[in-house]
């Protein structure tokens, strides 16, 4: 109910009193959608912070408040110098009127989707508004103001709060609590008119839960958390820091919430993918089988045959089709074969163990979410989440060293090679910066690749030819005895509009002849 009409009409006159004899000293912005105005009489300062955004505004009275040197923008030069005559409220709305001396006034508009502030520097003067795309403001408090029921409309209604839109849903509630909705019309009327006088004259401020959320009530409903003295002011004070604090922490444990759930699933899913693949390497026909079978066959593969019948040995003689490329010889494809099967022992290896890194981090991230449900502070939060390294910049600083590319390590050069035509497109037109080299197979489809240059020092000819052989050896010439690979600051690449995935236009280049080789084969 801070925002509340009632609430407002309490904290108004207080701050009537509070502020005779001070006039407005500053008037400036620090962060999107908020507004400090600084208030003085010479020896004590008041300030008026404002935070209009979205659909929950917010108005607080810190005791002190220090501007910020950067991204501070003063506002309003007609308000200053002026001092205050009365603060009231407009009938009826969650509007704060701050009416200076000589006819200005402000306004601050606290109800949503669209809070806002307006200043008028004269009665008849045009409007100032703080957030320009609300024209319809330009008109707030204008016009006669609204009316309240009367005795005679109350009586004649069947509901009578349906007459108070200005209620809210925490009056409602008490009204419930007190039995109203099962209440006959003349009992209804008596409690709305109970409710008024509670509210026109609170005993106390309470500060309570309600429907999950903190709030600042003028009745005792809800989980009663504080109860506070008759003082908005001081009211006010002390329940917005706490209100604050609570949405930080309901904000970041939510966020992490969802942040190790996505984890634990992403993890489980690629340690399934992981398991899946080991089983089908396990259980399908292996490069080194299929290999096996072709030179024991060979005297049965005539020239150019496209495919071959042969009895599996290794799977008590069944028949089994071996597809065969005409251009080249049966020993050169199972050639290609046995080095095919000697990177499959590696990708056994590698499978392996990311299943099991990937299951543990799952347990890990389900441990956490454990832990998780028993933190309700939010520097406690905080401490955990630095603790076990969830906190935003160490995320972002591991984010920036685990790249989605192949990558290599040589002289103290950093060698990336993109994995398909999507990663190429990412690696080129996202991470790589203008003076990196980048090479590319020429005139095949193949990985981009990219040495990270290191500042003041140029690429070595070992780690440039060794970056040469891994863009020929990811690239369709890979089993060719020499590749020329095109090598360019990434510069002078350029993608151009409507290009697929993965092409580029290369406007400079120097070329190199390397033989093809695989970065697994050299250690």
């Amino acid at each position: 109910m801070h925002n509340n009409y009632y609430f407002l009409r309490q904290l108004a006159p207080a701050l009537t009193r509070q502020l005779q004899g001070f006039r407005v000293a500053t008037c400036f912005t620090q962060e999107k959608d908020e507004l400090v105005v600084g208030l003085t009489n010479g020896t004590a300062e008041l300030w008026l912070k404002a935070q209009l955004a979205g659909s929950q505004p917010l108005l607080s009275l810190p005791e002190s408040f220090h501007r910020a040197r950067q991204n501070s923008v003063d506002l309003l030069p007609e308000l200053l110098g002026r001092q205050v005559a009365t603060v009231g409220v407009l009938p009826h709305d969650r509007v704060l009127r701050l009416l200076l001396l000589d006819g200005a006034g402000l306004w601050l508009k606290l109800y949503g989707p669209r809070p806002n502030a307006v200043f008028r520097p004269r009665p008849d003067a045009p409007a100032q508004l703080f957030q320009q795309r609300v024209a319809d403001d330009l008109t707030l408090g204008q016009g006669p103001p609204a009316a309240g029921p009367t005795e005679a409309e109350l009586a004649a209604q069947a509901d009578p709060a349906r007459l108070f839109p200005t209620f809210g849903d925490v009056p409602r509630t008490w009204l419930r609590q007190q039995g109203y909705e099962v209440a006959a019309p003349a009992q209804r009327l008596r409690l709305v008119h109970q409710l008024l006088a509670q509210l026109e004259t609170p005993a106390a401020y309470y500060i309570i839960e309600l429907g999950g959320r903190t709030r600042l009530s003028l009745l005792p409903v809800g989980e009663v958390e504080q109860t506070l003295p008759p003082d908005p002011v001081a009211a006010l004070r002390a329940f917005v820091p706490l209100l604050l604090g609570r949405r930080a922490y309901e904000t970041e444990h939510r966020q992490l919430r969802l942040q190790l759930e996505k984890r634990a699933d992403e993890a489980t899913h690629s340690a399934a993918q992981a398991r899946q693949r080991l089983f089908d390497l396990e259980h399908g026909a292996s490069y080194r089988q299929t290999a096996d079978l072709i030179m024991a066959n060979l005297h049965r593969i005539p020239a150019g045959a496209a495919q071959v019948e042969v009895a599996d040995f290794y799977h008590d003689d069944q028949p089994r089709l071996l597809k065969l490329k005409p251009t080249e010889t049966p020993q050169r494809t199972a050639q290609n074969l046995y080095r095919k099967a000697k990177n499959q022992q590696l990708e056994t290896r590698e499978l392996t163990e990311r299943a099991a890194r990937r299951e543990d981090e799952a347990l890990w991230c389900l441990e956490r979410l454990e832990e998780l449900t028993g933190l309700t502070e939010l520097r406690t939060l905080r401490a955990w989440r630095k603790q076990h390294g969830l906190d935003p910049a160490v995320q972002a600083k591991a984010a920036a060293t685990e790249l989605p590319f192949k990558v290599f390590e040589d002289g103290g050069f950093t060698i990336l090679v993109g994995r398909n035509a999507q990663n190429n497109d990412l690696l080129t037109q996202r991470y790589a910066h203008k003076d990196d080299l980048w090479l590319h197979a020429k005139d095949v489809t193949g990985s981009h690749v990219v040495i990270r240059q290191r500042p003041g020092q140029s690429v070595p000819e070992p780690v440039l030819e060794r970056a040469a052989q891994l863009a020929a050896w990811y690239s369709r010439r890979k089993n060719d005895s020499l590749c020329p690979v095109t090598v360019t600051p990434k510069k002078f690449v350029r993608k151009p509009k409507g290009a697929v995935a993965g092409q580029v236009v290369v406007e400079r280049e120097k070329v190199l002849l390397v033989v093809p080789a695989n970065p697994f084969e050299r250690s």
